[in-house]
């Protein structure tokens, strides 16, 4: 059996709804930078990379959404996600998608699970 690695990063009341908060964590893999994303009762996890150069999505910490706060918005090209499946509905990378990362909510807290 393949041990999981569990990562208490928050709870879910420090995200605002909607709210993004980005996170660069050392892992037994590595370094990994992702992020949050809250919409109503959803909590998404990505890497911070966008699918057409691989930059970082934030110039602001913790800035991952466009104004609207309905998708989320790469801050190099204007690309823009659907924040639910992290798929790409304008910009050079359309119909690409952000790399989520599995995520357990229990009682109120979040926890990052890696293989």
């Amino acid at each position: 059996m393949v041990e999981r690695e569990k990562i208490a990063l928050c709870r879910l009341q420090d995200l605002a709804d909607p709210g993004s908060r980005g996170f660069s964590l050392r892992t037994l893999k590595g370094s990994l930078e992702f992020f949050l994303v809250r919409k109503g009762k959803g909590v998404f996890a990505y890497h911070n990379h966008c699918p057409h150069t691989g930059v970082n999505l934030d110039w602001v910490p913790d800035q991952f959404l466009d104004p609207s706060g309905g998708f989320i918005q790469c801050a190099t090209h204007g690309a823009l996600f659907k924040i639910e499946d992290g798929v790409c509905l304008r910009g050079p990378c359309a119909g690409d998608r952000l790399l989520a990362i599995e995520l357990e909510i229990d009682q109120d807290e979040l926890f990052l699970m890696l293989n």
